[in-house]
């Protein structure tokens, strides 16, 4: 029995329109014609059509689709567990995404509102890249201190973020004037603010012990939005990336050869 592309459409819930561009790619040109040229599919196209729609799916491409239907060897088990985990790889992103997200309108609904002069005013030149923002959320999403971390920023008040802010700016400015003057990255003035600056997280954030520390100065290294929250562009200089990375670096050997740390909050 043969059906035209309305019947065919109708039967799969696609449009014409796609069935024309599938004929076009030759993933399912229908068996025949008829007098007046208009195409007319079998029970063979049909069954074709919905591997075609089962793949499409589960998220093949029209090439991959057409790979596996067209080639005899082709092995579609193997494509198929190799599309599971990819799946599965997506489903934990998004979840992972959609605690972010949750956790995102828990800080809006409790977080201190700011106007963008107030905002300008409390965090001066420290910007906030959102984009990285959500990626750092996701890198720490299963951190018990990331997770305390983002519920005590979102229970601080205008106040609180003032202090903060001040706080982080004195000691900052300290830190471009260890750098400015030479003082080694390893020497005591360097640790010493690298150990200021761990425990201003451990005071306003989520306990920071040494080794969490290293992690944290690694990524001021290795992402520029990280260490623009802790000095912002037109403060920096070449190399002090790497200056506090390995001050922070050779305080958490200090301390951890030294008495047992613990990162308590004051």
């Amino acid at each position: 029995m043969s059906y035209s592309v309305g019947q065919v459409a109708a039967f799969a819930g696609v449009t014409v329109r796609t069935l024309h561009h599938y004929d076009k790619a030759g993933l399912l040109s229908p068996s025949s014609r008829s007098h007046a040229g208009y195409r007319l599919y079998d029970d063979a196209d049909l069954a074709r059509l919905q591997q075609i729609l089962f793949y499409r799916e589960l998220g093949f491409t029209l090439e991959d689709t057409a790979a596996i239907l067209e080639d005899p060897q082709a092995n579609a088990l193997e494509h198929l567990q190799a599309r599971q985990r990819q799946l599965g790889e997506e489903i934990a992103r998004l979840q992972q995404l959609a605690e972010v997200a949750g956790r995102a309108i828990e800080v809006q609904r409790t977080g201190v509102p700011l106007t963008p002069r107030e905002r300008f005013e409390v965090f001066g030149e420290i910007t906030f890249d959102l984009s990285y923002a959500a990626q750092t959320e996701r890198k720490w999403t299963a951190s018990e201190g990331g997770r305390e971390a983002m519920a005590r920023a979102a229970a601080h008040t205008k106040e609180d973020w003032r202090l903060l802010m001040r706080e982080a700016a004195a000691w900052r400015a300290e830190l471009l004037t260890a750098f400015d003057e030479g003082e080694p990255s390893g020497g005591e003035r360097a640790m010493d603010l690298a150990e200021e600056h761990r425990l201003h997280i451990s005071r306003w954030f989520t306990s920071c012990p040494p080794d969490t520390h290293r992690r944290i100065a690694d990524d001021f290294l290795a992402d520029p939005r990280a260490f623009a929250l802790v000095v912002p562009p037109p403060q920096q200089r070449r190399g002090l990336a790497a200056y506090l990375c390995k001050a922070v670096h050779a305080n958490a050997a200090r301390r951890t050869d030294g008495p047992a740390d613990t990162g308590e909050k004051p």
